[in-house]
């Protein structure tokens, strides 16, 4: 029987990495397509290329298992109330048109419709 140190089987992770890119490329890339400067396709196109910087740079580290899955534009309670079909009947509408606009517009709301409520879990946003 061949025995392994302890250490030997200890691999490392990490959950909650940033996701915002070292010169907040995420941030610029979000409040240009707020403001219309920004197209959908170069969002997304933003957003993958920060992904897979991530995830080379951890694994180049050393990380064994990189997360996958734990990105998000803009909060991960609204990412899985919008995976569920948890979107209430006055974004359903805005969803439809445009995924993305609608998806923001629950966040942030529109001319035409009101944001979702934010809720505060144990003192923090």
């Amino acid at each position: 029987m061949t025995t392994k140190p302890a250490a030997a089987a200890a691999h490392a992770t990490v959950y909650g990495y940033p996701r915002q890119g070292p010169n907040r490329e995420l941030k610029k890339a979000i409040e240009g397509y707020w403001k219309g400067r920004v197209g959908a396709p170069e969002l997304r196109r933003t957003a993958a290329e920060l992904r897979a910087a991530t995830w080379r740079q951890l694994a180049e580290a050393g990380v064994h298992e990189v997360p996958t899955g734990d990105f998000s534009y803009y909060d991960h309670v609204l990412d899985t109330s919008v995976m569920v079909d948890a979107v209430p009947d006055r974004h359903r509408e805005a969803v439809a048109a445009d995924a993305m606009d609608g998806y923001f517009a629950m966040a942030r709301g529109s001319q035409d419709v009101a944001p979702l409520e934010m809720t505060k879990w144990f003192d923090t946003n």
